[in-house]
């Protein structure tokens, strides 16, 4: 096979494009014409140049491409609501106008944001309609889902939609955005950091990428990745901190600091400043996110790949290393 992976200079992407070629599969990455791509280079990627917002730099991607891994995006938990859209949903489209006719599969992976955000997730299917909230991230997601099931209802290109949960590992944002914040500042639980994580450790998630890329019952579905840990967030920032002589200070109650992450988004947003407060945030850490994953188990035999205690050891590791001294 002939994969084509954006965002194969992210944390998954790398992940996904390195684990591609080690099971004998082409790899095509797509990268900025400025990013440093020495390492996908010497593991054998070819790489091409260009910007998925510039549709003429996105000509000839896809010739030659069995299966295309969409993972590029904007992620993080700030921003306007056109940033989100250019980088999310106009992005996708245009690649799917270039995918169309070309490669034979497009596995778009989205995010368990998708399916809403402020409330509990706990046990939402995988069949369940994606939800928007007005938290920009989750609607480009959303928006962008439907695309993508457009394009494969129309019979343009089969495709497959991927949500990862929380997806951990070393150099994770939920580990280096984590412990950066403690560096600087108090961080607080929500919700007494009662709920549990939903994490997805990016091995795991990885395995179950190229299941849904590469067997034919997954054409047409939507597959959730979580991880069975029951972790809960204070157990897990705790550790984190106990790795630089942090720990979480205080609580926000999740009925405070949802109003309040909007008051403050409207306020920095426009300002281009990142708010310290976010309701992405808030609905990640302060709400019961443990989405259900049957359909992936089912269909693809999906199972957790890296236990809680071997990821923590591999976090901690890497902590150790790109944090010495800092505390």
């Amino acid at each position: 096979m002939k994969a084509l992976v954006t965002g194969a200079t992210g944390f998954i992407g790398s992940v996904l494009a390195e684990e591609l070629m080690a099971r004998g599969h082409g790899v095509r990455a797509l990268a900025f014409p400025e990013e440093k791509v020495s390492e996908l280079v010497n593991r054998g990627a070819e790489i091409c140049r260009g910007d998925l917002t510039a549709p003429e730099s996105l000509r000839g991607l896809c010739d030659g491409v069995d299966t295309v891994f969409h993972l590029a995006g904007r992620v993080t938990d700030w921003g306007t609501r056109k940033q989100f859209y250019t980088a999310i949903y106009n992005a996708t489209e245009n690649l799917l106008k270039e995918a169309a006719g070309k490669a034979s599969r497009f596995v778009y992976v989205s995010s368990l944001a998708a399916m809403g955000m402020g409330g509990h997730l706990k046990g939402v299917k995988e069949t369940d309609p994606p939800r928007k909230s007005g938290v920009y991230y989750n609607d480009a997601k959303a928006d962008a889902e439907a695309l993508v099931r457009s394009y494969h209802d129309a019979g343009a290109i089969a495709c497959t939609i991927v949500r990862p949960a929380n997806v951990t590992g070393p150099g994770s944002v939920w580990v280096r955005d984590i412990i950066d914040q403690m560096l600087k500042m108090p961080v607080p639980l929500f919700d007494r950091g009662r709920h549990p994580t939903s994490f997805v450790y990016v091995d795991s998630l990885v395995d179950g990428i190229i299941r849904a890329g590469t067997m034919d019952v997954a054409r047409g579905r939507a597959y959730h990745f979580r991880d069975d840990w029951t972790a809960t967030w204070k157990e897990y920032i705790t550790f984190l901190g106990s790795l630089v002589g942090k720990r979480p200070r205080g609580n926000i109650p999740f009925r405070l600091a949802w109003p309040l992450g909007l008051v403050m988004e409207k306020i920095l947003n426009p300002l281009q400043v990142r708010s310290p407060l976010t309701r992405l945030n808030v609905g990640v850490l302060g709400r019961n996110n443990d989405i259900d994953t049957s359909l992936a188990r089912a269909e693809l035999g999906w199972r957790t790949t890296v236990s809680y205690s071997e990821a923590m050891e591999r976090i901690a590791a890497w902590v150790r290393t790109h944090y010495a001294g800092r505390r």
